[in-house]
């Protein structure tokens, strides 16, 4: 008989050690083994918190570390996009103004709670007290194409641009150009697989990864993975993403050409992409749910469809037995 392999994270209890790295005077990042990376910028008198993990319980313990270095009050938090373990923590910074893309915001409210039911299921060790949550994120500013924050004195802006649709249609990066500098979210990931439930895949690993690139960053902190150091190294990262994201596409889309099944296109993707990517973080968890959004994308299906924690379960049973 067929076995199914346990619910995407809900096996995955082990802690992850946590590494807060200075990049430059004033800018952090705090990394995790493969879990979802956070960084911080200070301004003159404040700071600019990037993403806010999935509580207030573990977001106030990133906030912990980040008061070793600075006392300075949340002004800014920005959110890279609107999936729930980015964004529920958000009441632990006491931020004046919450930053996002506006389709991030259309997100929150069009399917935001059908996300954290989803996300809580797949990732349990994520959600530190999820009783903490007050509520679903709503982003209090948001824009278009591109947002400046002056950081004041000699430090130049910090530059939120949307590059184009790619991990979800409302992603932003937060750019340094001065330190050179750049906060990707999830549209580039550093030796760690790729969710791309919510993607626009062929346009992201085009147009939107060639904006991104072509920021010459020298330091790159993606959504999950190590801090990335030098051209070669974050030109690498960006590959690396680009990689897997059009190997989906090729496979996918033969199977889907030659009149296969989901089934089949999961198998090629999994066989072409395993050597590679399968002993990264999170590879088995996301693969189904990936492959689920590509065959929807060449099928016609525009926006991905909501994620509900029965699909889920639907989509896994299906791919993962």
């Amino acid at each position: 008989m067929p076995t199914t392999k346990p619910f995407a994270s809900t096996a995955d209890l082990a802690a992850r050690e946590q590494t807060l790295e200075v990049l430059a005077d004033g800018v952090y990042a705090l990394t995790a083994q493969g879990d979802p990376n956070v960084g911080a910028v200070e301004g003159e008198d404040f700071l600019v918190c990037f993403d806010a993990l999935a509580t207030p319980v573990a977001a106030a313990r990133w906030l912990g570390r980040l008061r070793e270095h600075t006392a300075k009050p949340v002004r800014y938090l920005v959110l890279s996009h609107y999936h729930a373990v980015r964004v529920l923590g958000a009441a632990a910074f006491d931020a004046g103004v919450v930053v996002a893309h506006e389709r991030t915001r259309d997100l929150v409210l069009e399917r935001g709670r059908e996300d954290w039911e989803s996300e809580y299921g797949r990732m349990p060790r994520l959600f530190d007290e999820p009783r903490s949550i007050p509520g679903l994120t709503v982003p209090t500013v948001t824009f278009s194409d591109r947002l400046t924050i002056d950081l004041g004195g000699d430090r130049g802006p910090l530059e939120l641009r949307h590059c184009g649709r790619g991990h979800t249609e409302g992603d932003l990066v937060a750019w340094l150009p001065r330190q050179g500098i750049l906060f990707a979210g999830d549209l580039v990931e550093s030796e760690a697989a790729l969710y791309t439930g919510d993607a626009y895949h062929r346009e992201w690993s085009t147009s939107t990864l060639d904006a991104v690139a072509a920021l010459g960053a020298r330091t790159l902190v993606g959504g999950r993975g190590g801090v990335t150091r030098g051209r070669a190294g974050v030109d690498a990262a960006v590959a690396q993403t680009r990689g897997f994201l059009t190997t989906l596409l090729a496979k996918v889309g033969a199977v889907r050409g030659r009149g296969g099944t989901l089934q089949d296109a999961f198998g090629a993707a999994h066989a072409a992409l395993n050597e590679q990517y399968g002993r990264w973080p999170i590879f088995e968890h996301c693969l189904p749910f990936d492959v689920a959004r590509v065959w929807d994308e060449l099928g016609g299906v525009e926006r991905p469809v909501v994620w509900t924690a029965e699909r889920d379960r639907a989509v896994w049973e299906l791919l993962q037995s």
